[in-house]
């Protein structure tokens, strides 16, 4: 195998945090920042499968996939919370998330000395909720369509940290 073959995956990654950095140069809720936004989306989707397809998949790469999602996650934070409708119940659940995921990754730092980040199928299907869920609830003003993503990633954050703690290094 080629090593462009076995390096195909981490590129799309790589190319995921180069869009993200992009989209802090790009106005919000432009054409070219929402095409950052779905290269971002679609990338995530695509470098897994790939690898999986190409049985290139490695602990690198699921560093490198978990990091991409952290500076997506980050950037979109910075440039769509001025603009983003949130009210504070919204606000409160979505820290409780965050606060959730941070246990479940301390738990791995505690218990196994290293930052453990699952890749479950609920991660996954949260992680589309979220992505599906911004761009609607910009469009619409409606937070309320917000809460089948809120559900999702509860659901998701409360299951990784509970695999963390049993001592799962990776749920596929």
């Amino acid at each position: 195998m080629s090593a462009m073959k076995r390096n195909v995956a981490n590129m799309i990654t790589l190319s995921r945090v180069a869009a993200a950095l992009l989209m802090l140069a790009a106005p919000v809720c432009t054409v070219p920042f929402w095409a950052l936004y779905a290269w971002c989306g679609v990338s995530d989707m695509m470098d897994g499968a790939i690898a999986r397809r190409l049985g290139t998949k490695s602990r690198l790469g699921s560093r490198l996939d978990s990091a991409s999602d952290l500076v997506f996650v980050g950037v979109c934070l910075i440039a769509l919370l001025p603009v983003f409708p949130l009210p504070s119940w919204l606000f409160v659940w979505i820290a409780l998330i965050a606060l959730c995921k941070i246990a479940g990754y301390a738990s791995g730092l505690v218990m196994r000395g290293r930052l453990i980040a699952l890749h479950t199928t609920a991660n996954r299907a949260a992680g589309l909720l979220l992505f599906a869920t911004i761009p609607a609830v910009l469009c619409t003003s409606n937070p309320f369509l917000a809460l089948p993503a809120c559900a999702a990633a509860t659901f998701a954050a409360v299951q990784e940290g509970h695999l963390i703690r049993r001592g799962a290094q990776d749920a596929e």
